[in-house]
């Protein structure tokens, strides 16, 4: 999330422009960073947390934090399984009494899959609107082009070690780009030994619970970076993939097996107007305080 610093600019005297709004009326919220980022960063979710209560005021924002303090946050958003912190969050919602009613999520990057897992596994409380800013529903990132903090030490050793075995037991277990790694050249071995993705992609059959908890939503919105160059394929967060079998075509989710055989209840979604495909100009997680208040509030309120 490192790009909010320069691609969102200050926040300085919004409150004037604001109107009233009803404390009641107010949906909450629920916040999931990304790869490398905390939930509270005052420069990333922090900030996004801050702009949503002030656009929204009476507003109940949770930010997920998956440890006890933020250094443990960032270093679970590597390397702890992500169905344990899928059932970590799913034991928090379900705990927190302002949530009860229902609540809207909204993911950055990674935490976009995610939070689509819980609303497939945890119906309760209620997940009414789904934002996957960045999210990758099929999938990243094959050839890990650009992981944060490119000299670090971390994201050379996440690069070394998912080339050499992303779908062994041990990697799947403690590396969570692994658990999302989707190889097209090696189909098979993604289906068979992805404990996440290919669990919640209905690669391995049909949980007609996960389907009908996802058909629940209101509305299931998806933000593709129209320059993305860190999310290979970049379709993947409009739910797309590399055609079957070769790393250089993509097809759109509508030509997809998941969508055509329906596993996921994506195309009812669809043709009843739940999907909402939105492109945003610039590279991964970059965009404007002013795209925001227009694209993505509209969703909250």
């Amino acid at each position: 999330m490192a790009a909010l610093r320069t691609a969102v600019p200050v926040l300085a005297l919004l409150g004037l422009c604001l109107g009233p709004g009803p404390a009641a009326a107010a949906t909450p919220l629920v916040i999931w960073h990304g790869m490398g980022d905390s939930c509270c960063s005052p420069s990333s979710m922090g900030y996004i947390q801050k702009l949503v209560e002030v656009k929204i005021p009476g507003i109940y924002v949770l930010s997920v934090r998956i440890g006890s303090n933020l250094i443990q946050d960032v270093e679970n958003s590597f390397f702890m399984n992500v169905n344990d912190q899928v059932s970590e969050v799913c034991s928090q919602l379900a705990t927190d009494p302002h949530l009860k009613g229902g609540y809207n999520a909204m993911g950055f990057s990674q935490g976009g899959q995610f939070l689509r897992a819980v609303v497939q596994r945890c119906p309760s409380p209620p997940m009414l609107n789904l934002i996957s800013i960045g999210g990758q529903h099929q999938g990243r990132v094959y050839g890990f082009p650009r992981c944060p903090g490119e000299s670090s030490h971390i994201c050379d050793w996440i690069r070394k070690t998912l080339d050499r075995g992303a779908y062994t037991k041990a990697v799947q277990e403690h590396l969570v780009q692994a658990e999302y790694w989707h190889d097209p050249l090696k189909e098979e071995d993604y289906r068979k030994n992805s404990i996440f993705l290919a669990d919640i992609n209905q690669e391995r059959g049909i949980n007609e619970t996960y389907k009908k908890n996802l058909m629940a939503l209101k509305k299931f919105v998806m933000v593709k970076f129209l320059n993305d160059t860190m999310v290979d394929p970049p379709v993947s967060e409009w739910f797309g993939f590399y055609k079957s079998g070769q790393a250089k075509e993509t097809i759109p989710l509508q030509e997809t097996s998941l969508y055509k055989e329906d596993r996921l209840g994506l195309q009812e979604m669809d043709k009843a107007g739940k999907l909402v495909f939105l492109g945003a100009e610039g590279d991964h997680l970059h965009f404007s305080e002013e795209w925001f208040d227009s694209t993505i509030l509209p969703f909250l309120q």
